[in-house]
């Protein structure tokens, strides 16, 4: 099943002559662990910024996205937010809270969840990615790493059907690196979740792919 289906998509940022995107056209199946490759600059991040409304680059854009073969553009902001899950390249940029449990429960919070399911999933969280002994720990007191891996688990509680992922690893050292790809790794096989990830440790990442496309200058 198509899950993304990109048509003809250009885009430019504002007072740009030069196209960051320039005609993609690329189909995401369902269960896909899916790599962008390319240099720095290429145009990764802008078009993966493209697949998730809330944090899509203003400019000008042409063309189509389409999600489960509807517009992107007509899906609503909590069916966005919570189907489509998105980690950046620093955990500082996501994490919205002081406590661990809290930073995972915080996305089922703002979407209106109920309090048992807000728990279980949390737990259920907390298990699948081995972070229960750091469960009641301070935000600030975790390393990159986890900091990282703590993104992750907070967008996963949300039960995504695809996870995007933008250089994820790029600060973080090569041990770590490992883990976390390994972590996405198992995101596919037992939950069946989507994978879209670009990053620059192909070796690794290209292991765990059954796609992978090459982007050069948009």
């Amino acid at each position: 099943m198509e899950l993304f289906a990109i048509k003809n998509l250009s885009f430019s940022y504002p007072e740009q002559t030069v196209q960051a995107l320039h005609n993609v056209n690329l189909v995401i199946q369902k269960g896909d662990f899916f790599v962008l490759c390319g240099h720095s600059g290429c145009g990764k991040s802008t078009l993966l910024r493209q697949l998730k409304p809330s944090v899509a680059p203003h400019g000008a854009l042409l063309g189509e996205i389409l999600f489960r073969n509807k517009s992107l553009r007509d899906m609503d902001s909590v069916s966005a937010a919570a189907k489509i899950g998105f980690v950046m390249q620093s955990p500082e940029t996501q994490v919205v809270t002081d406590k661990v449990w809290h930073e995972l429960a915080f996305g089922m919070e703002s979407l209106g969840y109920d309090t048992p399911t807000i728990r279980r999933r949390c737990a259920e969280m907390a298990a699948f990615f081995g972070i229960e002994n750091w469960y009641y720990k301070n935000v600030s007191d975790l390393s990159g790493g986890q900091k990282q891996l703590l993104c992750l688990a907070s967008v996963m509680t949300l039960q995504p059907e695809v996870l995007i992922l933008d250089e994820p690893t790029a600060q973080l050292d090569p041990i770590a690196a490992s883990e976390f790809l390994s972590t996405l790794g198992k995101i596919n096989r037992e939950l069946g979740t989507t994978i879209i990830l670009s990053e620059h440790r192909l070796e690794e990442a290209l292991a765990l792919a059954n796609r992978a496309v090459v982007m050069e200058q948009g």
